[in-house]
């Protein structure tokens, strides 16, 4: 921080003072259901709501769009949308090959092994792999949309059963990249029998009753994969809002619906070489057990799966004398998928992580059309329903009421993507951001349980928000310690680098921070404090900052005074470092600005 510490002070105060203005207030509590806010009459404002179509694709256009659909905007993916158009753009996306975190993590492993046994990759290595792919992989749209899912289907290294299979939660992000460009329908079995599911959820090994022991089945997943993977908790119009019953929200399960389901859920285990009792409980047979166990579908043993009725959301799977554990799984995930709540529940979801917190009844309902048909008679082809929301007018426009908090993990990834930054290491070692009051408080698979960061329906209390029957999901993440440590973090992250420290990297002592950036083209205009400010603003908010927010950080860089270089030139690093402090001082009010806060 030494380029700054003069002036540290001060602008920290001013970046926090913004950050809090950005917040509301801050609170993290609250109602947080995940429930939706209902306007008294939907149509009528979805109607007034609903805005214009936009007629042509300008660079600021195209860098919002951006911010929906990659990890943060760039100058190439910027021309690439104005070339292209926003389908043409979305079309190109949906061929572009994904690079396997997997494959990236079995590298890592076996280089640690060799060079300092019994090393071994971890978790590190998956966080190297996530934030190398979503700062420079081309295929954006796959890595963002695999993360907007991995929001909604969660499992959590926070768990120590799923965090100490690193190289298994390397291949979950491969999965939902896969998985999330096929049908939801797919995408709903291949999560429902990972193993890490199994684990997380408590159905990998979920046996069958027995009487004599009192034993019933687990629960857990028969109750969240309804709550939050298909259908939600309160029926649904296509539109999204609530079927209300003499004016209170109809339930869409009970009890009787997860008892039932659980029974479905029952015989499904490890992938082994055999069909015993060791493979069923300890995914080995003779001693000896698969190596991708962690990664194979969870295979169906019949005698561990329950013989009786399963009756579930109307439909009732007869008692039987033989056990049909995979025929029953099937018919229990179609009447999932095919449930008239998933459409609307599934889309409003996608479009929250992705676009904006409170979607217009008909916005959701257009998307919910395109989900139970993409034109060509096919339900839930999610391809067709991300480029839906993409495309949608409310998407395309910005409202009062649209657009979202960003959450910690977007905000740095776009800090990264707008001025790029070189890994030292080669290895992106941002590590784990868990920490609330000196990092992001967030890591990508790391949530704190399987409702996630933050829930779809979250009130922020005594905010305009609240007042005005809005939610903000992003804002459960926000209190006054979070609030001070983005501002010190990225303070900390734009004078020093980003991510873990390095001491020597082939031979050549660094003892810096891995991701670095050559600033010398801000540097170039630190002279000329009015042209950085614009230079800055525009990288990172794409050429929409307000007057009132590039006259604040230009005045503010302006007291900084660079002082003359003397004769002699002996004042030369005192002359670099006040340069350095005003790039310092426009990055850091801008990233702690409202207007970069918020995604519009």
């Amino acid at each position: 921080m030494h380029t700054q510490s003069r002036h540290a002070p001060w602008l920290t105060a001013l970046a926090f003072a913004a950050l809090l203005t950005a917040c509301g207030g801050g609170g993290g509590s609250g109602s947080s259901g995940a429930g939706v806010s209902t306007p008294a009459d939907a149509e009528a404002d979805a109607a007034a709501m609903r805005p214009p179509r936009p007629t042509a694709v300008t660079r600021s256009s195209a860098a919002r769009f951006l911010t929906q659909a990659t990890f943060g905007p760039t100058e190439a993916d910027i021309r690439s949308v104005l070339e292209l158009g926003y389908a043409g753009w979305i079309d190109r996306q949906f061929t572009l090959p994904a690079t396997s975190h997997r494959a990236y993590w079995d590298a890592a492993d076996a280089t640690l092994k060799a060079a300092t046994p019994p090393g071994a990759a971890n978790q590190d290595q998956v966080w190297e792999s996530f934030w190398n792919q979503a700062v420079n992989g081309p295929d954006q749209l796959r890595l963002r949309v695999a993360f907007a899912l991995s929001e909604i289907f969660v499992i959590s290294a926070v768990d120590g059963n799923v965090g100490n299979q690193p190289r298994a939660m390397a291949e979950w992000l491969d999965m939902l990249g896969e998985k999330g460009f096929t049908t939801y329908r797919e995408l709903l079995e291949t999560v429902a029998l990972r193993p890490l599911m199994g684990i997380y959820l408590s159905w990998l090994k979920n046996q069958k009753a027995d009487a004599a022991t009192g034993r019933i089945p687990d629960q857990n997943f028969a109750r969240e994969s309804m709550q939050l993977f298909s259908i939600g908790v309160v029926k649904l119009d296509l539109d999204g809002t609530p079927v209300l019953v003499d004016g209170k929200p109809v339930e869409t399960y009970g009890p009787d619906d997860v008892a039932g389901l659980s029974r479905v859920y029952t015989g499904f285990s490890w992938a082994c070489g055999a069909s015993n009792a060791n493979c069923f409980l300890n995914g080995s047979t003779g001693g000896v057990s698969d190596p991708d166990r962690y990664i194979k579908p969870m295979v169906a043993y019949p005698q561990y799966h329950s013989l009786e009725a399963k009756s579930f959301l109307g439909t009732t799977i007869p008692a039987s004398t033989v056990p049909d554990p995979a025929g029953d799984l099937k018919t229990a995930l179609d009447v999932l998928a095919a449930h008239p709540n998933t459409p609307p529940f599934i889309s409003k979801q996608l479009i929250q992580r992705l676009v904006t917190s409170n979607p217009s009844p008909a916005y959701v309902r257009d998307v919910a059309k395109v989900f139970v048909d993409n034109g060509r008679g096919q339900r839930g082809d999610l391809k067709a329903v991300i480029k839906a929301i993409l495309t949608h007018a409310e998407a395309l426009q910005t409202s009062d009421r649209g657009g979202k908090l960003r959450e910690p993990v977007l905000r740095l990834s776009a800090y990264l993507r707008a001025f790029p930054h070189g890994s030292d290491t080669g290895r992106f070692r941002v590590g784990n951001t868990d920490a609330v009051a000196t990092s992001l408080g967030q890591t990508p698979l790391r949530s704190p349980s399987v409702f996630n960061f933050y829930r779809p329906g979250y009130v922020p209390p005594g905010t305009a928000t609240a007042a005005a029957g809005l939610v903000a999901p992003e804002m459960q993440l926000v209190n006054e310690t979070s609030v001070a440590a983005w501002v010190n973090y990225m303070r900390d992250n734009v004078a020093s680098g980003v991510g873990a420290t390095n001491g020597t990297v082939n031979g050549v002592a660094l003892n810096r921070r891995d991701l670095q950036r050559d600033w010398s083209a801000e540097l170039a205009l630190a002279g000329a404090h009015e042209q950085l400010v614009a230079s800055v603003t525009d990288k990172l908010l794409y050429g929409t900052a307000s007057a009132e927010l590039r006259t604040l950080i230009t005045d503010a860089v302006g007291k900084i005074a660079i002082p003359a270089l003397n004769a002699t030139g002996s004042n030369q690093t005192a002359v670099n470092n006040a340069k350095r402090a005003r790039v310092n001082a426009a990055l850091l009010l801008t990233l702690a600005s409202p207007e970069f806060l918020t995604q519009k």
